[in-house]
């Protein structure tokens, strides 16, 4: 280890953190930052709790699928060849939402998006694994992840909310979009492609037929699904639960809302991290149980902004944790020789499929039908499943992937 430290090439790995943390920040606005001006949208627009579960699961069904598909695109033509074209494009998308006139150009524009986006996200995190020294690994993919939840899902509704005060929502979609542009023309000058990235690189790759055989490929796509059921259930309703159930104003609104974003950024950074100590299995039980427990004393609670703040700010910390942990060091660890971008692809796709499409838009049905206030026991079904399936892991966390080999060893 202390050799691979002294030939690591550091400065490659903070500007490749670096900038693949902004642009998956950007991500994360461009996707999120619909949910707290949806109340504006759907009074402009005539949409109602259906409609919004739609639009969110079209994005995540079309990011699934072509997550899929673009992990082993990248793997490959090159990261720099699948990065760019997606930054580029699911900006210019996030400024053609502000010109939608309804809802089927709505929905045509997200579904768009999340094929950019979907495109992003493995290449991304296969760039940042290969940038990163193994140590680092879990700290880095963390700390890439939590941009996501910081700039869509705190900064956003903030920025959302205050921004409707002044200028038209439309407005408020072209100006987020123009960040990418610049990001992007940054990963097409920085950003290197396998054969050169790196200490890890690799000329030589397995059998794609091989992505399936570590037992963590198959538990990662279960688990992630079962995170994602609740937290993204909860970034798409958790607005409108608010104000049209528990009757807080739009700021206050904007202000709860924001602990998601605030929780799952800290969570993304930590829980990654503490798995390089930890191990990736004790860690993935802890945050599933952590966050149900807390999601479940959030849905009892009455209109306190500040204890609903609080809460959600808790229950979000291990909820995006675990979404940082699984698409990050779990999926990159279980990946065989040279196709990293195509396991990530793989349990990133089929957790998008079901817990970003299916399960936002079953919870826009149940809103609409039921009352918005029972998508809450949605999101915790999901993360109590999440517990029991994470029992069954293998650990693969190096520090102690290397002590147990140790600890075999004669003395």
């Amino acid at each position: 280890m202390n050799a691979v430290r002294q030939t690591w090439d550091t400065g490659y790995e903070w500007k490749t953190v670096t900038l693949l943390t902004l642009g998956f920040g950007l991500v994360g606005l461009d996707r999120w930052i619909i949910a707290p001006m949806f109340p504006a949208i759907a009074k402009d627009l005539g949409l109602n709790y259906q409609d919004l579960g739609n639009l969110i699961g079209a994005l995540g069904l079309a990011w699934g699928i072509c997550a899929i598909l673009a992990g082993g695109l990248s793997d490959r033509l090159g990261r720099r060849k699948v990065l760019v074209p997606a930054i580029v494009g699911f900006s210019l998308l996030s400024g053609f939402t502000g010109m939608a006139q309804g809802l089927t150009s709505l929905v045509l524009i997200r579904a768009l998006m999340g094929i950019m986006e979907g495109s992003f996200c493995p290449t991304s995190f296969a760039a940042t694994a290969e940038a990163s020294e193994p140590g680092r690994r879990g700290f880095n993919l963390g700390v890439q992840q939590s941009a996501f939840p910081l700039f869509g899902l705190a900064l956003g509704p903030i920025l959302a909310t205050q921004l409707l005060r002044v200028i038209d929502w439309r407005w408020i979609f072209i100006l987020v979009a123009v960040p990418g542009l610049i990001i992007g023309a940054l990963i097409w000058k920085v950003i290197r492609d396998p054969a050169t990235a790196g200490a890890s690189a690799s000329v030589e790759r397995a059998k794609l037929s091989e992505v399936l055989k570590h037992r963590n490929v198959a538990l990662g796509m279960i688990t992630l699904m079962c995170a994602m059921s609740g937290i993204f259930v909860l970034s798409a309703m958790v607005p409108n639960y608010l104000v049209d159930y528990l009757k807080l104003s739009v700021q206050q609104m904007g202000f709860v809302t924001s602990a998601i974003g605030f929780g799952g950024f800290l969570g993304q950074v930590v829980l990654p991290g503490a798995s390089d100590i930890f191990g990736r299995k004790l860690v993935a039980i802890a945050g599933f149980a952590f966050g149900a427990a807390l999601l479940y004393a959030f849905a009892r609670l009455g209109a306190n902004p500040a204890a609903l703040f609080g809460l959600l700010f808790a229950s979000c910390f291990f909820c995006f944790g675990l979404l940082g942990l699984i698409t990050g060091p779990i999926a990159t660890e279980a990946a065989p020789r040279g196709l990293i971008s195509s396991t990530a692809g793989v349990i990133i796709g089929t957790g998008e499929i079901f817990g970003g499409g299916i399960a936002p838009a079953l919870a826009g049905g149940v809103a609409q039908h039921y009352g918005i206030q029972h998508v809450l026991t949605m999101a915790l079904a999901g993360l109590v499943t999440g517990a029991i399936v994470s029992l069954f892991l293998r650990e693969t966390a190096p520090k102690h992937i290397a002590g147990a080999v140790g600890s075999r060893e004669p003395a």
